[in-house]
Formats: C-alpha cells, structure tokens, sequence
C-alpha cells in the first residue's frame, strides 16, 4: 500500500469520525442546548439531530421530567425562642432550559437556599404550636414564595412538603405528658358519656315498663268493665225474658179463665171459683204482687165459702 492510499484512508476514517460526531440523538425526557462557536444557537428536542462539528457545541443536557430536591434537616429558631429541626422535598419541573442553564450559575442551589432562607424567615414569625399545626400553611406559604423567585430562571415549582419538625427533647418529653392527659382526660370523659347514656337508657326503659303496664291496666280494666256490661246486659235480657213469659203465661190464664166461663155460662159461683184459681195462679208467681181493698176480701171470703160448700155438695 502506497502512502497516498494511506492518506486517502485516514481522510475517510476522520470523514466518518466527523460524520458520526454530528449526530446527535436526544431522549424523551430531556433537551439538549446547543452552543455555535461559544453562542447559544438552538434547543434540540428529543430525537437525532444533525450539528457541525467544531461549530456547534453541546452545553447542556436539561431533563425536562419532574423532579425530586430533598432538603437537609435544618435548624430553625421559632417565636417563642425553640430550637427545631425541619427538612423539606421540594417538587420542581424545568420551564424554560435555556433560562435554568444561562440566568443562573445552578438552579438547584438556588432552589434549596431559596427555601431554607425563606422557611427560616416564616417559621421565625411562628410559635412552637403554630408551626406544629399549621404544616399546611407554611407549605403554601413557601410555595408561593420559592415559585415567585425560580420564575427567573425557568423553574416551576409544583410542591413544597414538610417531611419531619424535630422539636428538642426536653420539649418531646413535655409534648408526651400533654399528650397522655389528653388521651386520659378523653377516656375519663368518654367513660362518663357512657354511663350518662347508660342510665338515660336504662330511664327510658322503665319509662317505657311503666306506660306499657299503664296501658296493660287500662286495658285490663276496660275488658272487666265490658264484661260486667255484657253480664248485666245478659242479666237485664233474662229477667225481661222471664217477666214476658209470665206475663205470657197470666194472659193465657185468663185466656182460659174466660173460656171457662163463656162455656159454662155466667154464673156467679162458678165465676167466682175461677176467680180464686186465678187469684191462687197469681199468687203462686214472687214476682206479682196483689194490693187490694178490705170490701174486695169481704167479697173473696165469701166467693171462698159458697166454693167450699159447692164442693161439700159434690
């Protein structure tokens, strides 16, 4: 091989090289910043790109995914003079590239001293209880603010969450005994509601015994009295009934008695006796009752002795 072959060679190898070197490929998920001698040229977008070599440089690749900045513990002094601890994650997205990589020097420093500064500056305003049970606000609170500073460069902060608060010992310890006579004072009330409840239940339960029995007697009695009102009903039906057969049977009586005496004529003796028989009939019943005059037995005691001559006679 000749030297002109090996020099055509090595042009064709450094040809290749230079080819393949301007190729650039991109992922999904990120951005590339390309730079034309020491100048930002362009953004390349995932996919391949063609660049030229020894002109187009590649400053920066900028994922373009959300992404995760956990924050150290830090030491943070509060209103009422408490030493705590508090650590934060901050979740973050890349707006605009070109913005993160040429507005600042590394806009994830920025992002984590932008925080710790103003939580400092917040919770300082803040009690130990406040800051306790107020997590929510000073989230929100430090969102707004760390937002309002990364929109210089490019950054959107989605999300600014409070991991831990770290109070000192001797506050844990005072904390737990707050704690344990909260829980037993809860208990103690929770005991009493219940045996208030217990004997409120047992109250409307005997309440509710008595006017059962209540209307138990009362019904009972209604019975009873509807009962004696059936008897008595029954009772005044019977004597009505038996005074309708006697009075049934006395004008059957008398029925006969006249019978008699239209058949065996009209006199006087014989009227007379059937006078007496029906007189004895009468007198026979305990439910009539005969008032009659002094003339009128003078008549009877007559009308008595011509019978019992009659029958001397026969």
């Amino acid at each position: 091989m000749g030297v002109g072959s090996f020099v055509g060679l090595f042009i064709l190898l450094i040809l290749v090289i230079m080819i393949i070197s301007s190729i650039k490929i991109v992922n999904t998920g990120s951005v590339c910043l390309v730079e034309r001698f020491g100048q930002f040229h362009r953004i390349l977008e995932p996919g391949w790109h063609l660049t030229i070599v020894f002109a187009d440089f590649v400053r920066r690749r900028i994922s373009t995914k959300q992404q995760i900045l956990d924050i150290q513990p830090q030491n943070v002094i509060t209103k009422d003079n408490v030493n705590i601890s508090i650590d934060n994650v901050i979740f973050y997205k890349v707006i605009s590239s070109r913005d993160a990589v040429y507005n600042i020097e590394d806009y994830k420093s920025g992002i984590v001293y932008s925080t710790i500064t103003n939580m400092r500056n917040i919770v300082g305003d803040m009690t130990l209880d406040e800051v306790l049970s107020g997590r929510d606000r000073i989230n929100l609170r430090l969102l707004e603010i760390i937002d309002e500073i990364t929109d210089a460069y490019g950054i959107k902060i989605l999300s600014v969450e409070i991991k831990n608060i770290i109070p000192p010992s001797e506050i844990q310890q005072a904390m737990e005994k707050q704690m344990r006579a909260e829980r037993d004072k809860r208990a103690f009330i929770l005991t009493a509601e219940g045996e208030k409840q217990s004997q409120i239940e047992k109250a409307e339960g005997f309440k509710q015994a008595q006017i059962l029995n209540a209307e138990a007697e009362k019904e009972a009695n209604i019975r009873r009295a509807e009962g004696m009102k059936e008897s008595q009903l029954l009772e005044a039906e019977g004597k009505a009934k038996a005074i309708q057969a006697i009075a049934i049977a006395e004008a059957d009586a008398i029925r006969r008695i006249n019978t008699a005496i239209i058949e065996s004529g009209t006199n006087e003796t014989v009227i007379a006796l059937k006078q007496i028989e029906a007189l004895k009939e009468m007198a026979k019943n305990p439910a009539n009752k005969l008032i009659l005059p002094n003339e009128t037995l003078s008549s009877l005691g007559s009308i008595a002795a011509i019978g019992e001559m009659l029958k001397m006679n026969k």
